[in-house]
C-alpha cells in the first residue's frame, strides 16, 4: 500500500488538473464567441448567437456568413450579397433584405415579423419551419425556394416567381399570390385559407389536402392543379372565370361571401 500512495496523489493531482482545464475552458468559450463578435462584416464572417440588432449593412459582400442563433431585427442588409448565409433560428423581425442576393441561404427557425425581402433572391433558400408572419416577399425570385412547415400568414408574395418551391404544410392564411409565378409549387396540406389566389395560373401545382377555406379563386386557373377535390373547390370562393380540372364543377355557392378578407 504505502508504495501506492505517490501514484495515487500523482493521479488524484492529474484529475484536479484536468477539471481546473475544463473550467478555463468553459469560461474562455464566451469570450471567444464575444470576440468574434467584434468582428468586422465580411464574407464567411461568423457572427453565431451575437447581438447585432440595428444594423446598416447595405450593398456589404456576407457570402457564406454564419448567423446562426443572432439577434438582427431591425437591421438594414438592402443589396447584399449573402449566398449561402446560415441564418437559421436568428431574429430578423422588422429587418429589410430588399434585393439581396440570398440564393441557398438558410433561415430555418428564424423567427421574423414584418420582414422586407422585396426583389430579393431567394432562389433555393430554406425558410424550414421559419415564422415570417406578415412578410413582404413581393417581386422575389424564390424558384426552388423551401417554406414548408413556414408560418407565413398574411404575407405578400405579389409578382414572386415561386416556380417549383415546396409550401408543404405552411401557414398561408389571407396570404397574397397575386400575378405569382407558381408553376409545380407544393402547397399539399397547407392552409390557403382566405388567401388570394385571383387570376393565378396553377399549372402543376399540388393542391392535395391543402385547406381552401374562402380562398379566393377569381378567374384562377386550376385546370392544370393536381390533388384537388371537389370538397375543397365547394369551400372556396370562386366565379364563374374559375378554370377547374376535368371531373370537378363550380358549386352552385359561388361566388361566395369573402368577409374578412
Amino acid at each position: 500500500m504505502i508504495g501506492r500512495i505517490p501514484l495515487l496523489v500523482r493521479m488524484k493531482r492529474a484529475g484536479r488538473l484536468v477539471g481546473v482545464l475544463l473550467a478555463v475552458g468553459a469560461l474562455a468559450e464566451p469570450a471567444m464567441a464575444q470576440a468574434g463578435c467584434r468582428h468586422a462584416p465580411r464574407p464567411g464572417v461568423d457572427w453565431s448567437g451575437c447581438s447585432k440588432a440595428r444594423l446598416m449593412l447595405r450593398n456589404e459582400d456576407l457570402t457564406g456568413a454564419v448567423l446562426t442563433g443572432a439577434l438582427l431585427t431591425l437591421s438594414d442588409f438592402t443589396g447584399s450579397n449573402m449566398v449561402g448565409a446560415k441564418l437559421n433560428e436568428t431574429q430578423v423581425s422588422r429587418t429589410r433584405f430588399e434585393g439581396a442576393i440570398l440564393s441557398r441561404a438558410d433561415f430555418t427557425k428564424a423567427i421574423g415579423w414584418r420582414v422586407y425581402f422585396g426583389q430579393a433572391v431567394l432562389e433555393q433558400a430554406v425558410f424550414h419551419s421559419a415564422d415570417m408572419n406578415r412578410s413582404n416577399f413581393a417581386q422575389v425570385k424564390a424558384a426552388g425556394a423551401t417554406f414548408n412547415k413556414a408560418e407565413l400568414n398574411r404575407s405578400d408574395f405579389s409578382g414572386a416567381d415561386l416556380a417549383g418551391a415546396d409550401l408543404m404544410k405552411a401557414e398561408l392564411v389571407r396570404a397574397v399570390f397575386q400575378n405569382t409565378g407558381l408553376t409545380g409549387v407544393d402547397f399539399s396540406y397547407a392552409n390557403l385559407s382566405r388567401a388570394n389566389l385571383n387570376g393565378a395560373q396553377l399549372k402543376g401545382v399540388n393542391l392535395t389536402q391543402s385547406y381552401l377555406y374562402l380562398t379566393r379563386l377569381s378567374g384562377a386557373d386550376l385546370s392544370g392543379a393536381v390533388g384537388l377535390t371537389q370538397a375543397q373547390i365547394d369551400i372556396a370562393c370562386g366565379t364563374t372565370e374559375t378554370k377547374l380540372p376535368t371531373g370537378l364543377v363550380q358549386p352552385s355557392s359561388w361566388p361566395s361571401a369573402e368577409e374578412g378578407n
